[in-house]
């Protein structure tokens, strides 16, 4: 069964401007042609053209930007990976944790106070450049295997630096 277009109301709007457009001289009949086309090119370019455009002149920047977050979240998965594959192969005895952790507050350069309580470890921290911080959870990360469980620390501008304390845990020092 076919569907058949119901152009009525098309048909009586159109009507009167065909009977209108009939009544011009042929000079004007290509003048308003000419005009329409003008309009329809210009709506064309307006809706269909200049988005398009605009999207391919941005596609090159937007790429080079996702391409940066793809390459960012890979690393990230692959020291993830990495983490987990060195976490199950070898599990970190107790004493080689404290042993990473301790090493790595060395490089704090007395910035930091450490002590071990239980299953915890407690970084206090007076005015510990950011670098050395960052540095600091990575190598405590990677090499002791704890990650950071609670962390109250306040910045200060001039000049840069970190005061606070951090608390860690993780399968380290759970007495293995």
């Amino acid at each position: 069964m076919a569907k058949t277009l119901n152009t009525a109301p098309v048909a009586r709007w159109i009507a009167p401007l065909q009977a209108t457009f009939a009544r011009l001289a042929p000079r004007e009949q290509r003048a308003v042609t000419l005009a329409a086309w003008v309009v329809g090119l210009g709506l064309l370019w307006w809706l269909a053209v200049a988005p398009a455009l605009q999207t391919l002149r941005q596609a090159p920047e937007r790429h080079a930007r996702l391409d940066a977050q793809l390459s960012q979240m890979r690393s990230m998965a692959a020291t993830a990976e990495s983490l987990r594959a060195q976490n199950a192969a070898k599990p970190l005895s107790r004493d080689g944790a404290l042993r990473a952790l301790e090493q790595a507050t060395t490089g704090l350069a007395g910035t930091a106070q450490l002590s071990v309580l239980g299953d915890r470890a407690t970084l206090t921290l007076k005015n510990t450049p950011p670098d050395a911080l960052a540095q600091w959870l990575s190598q405590v990360r990677v090499n002791a295997r704890l990650m950071p469980l609670e962390a109250q620390l306040s910045r200060a501008t001039e000049p840069a630096a970190w005061s606070g304390t951090l608390v860690l845990g993780g399968p380290g020092l759970s007495g293995n």
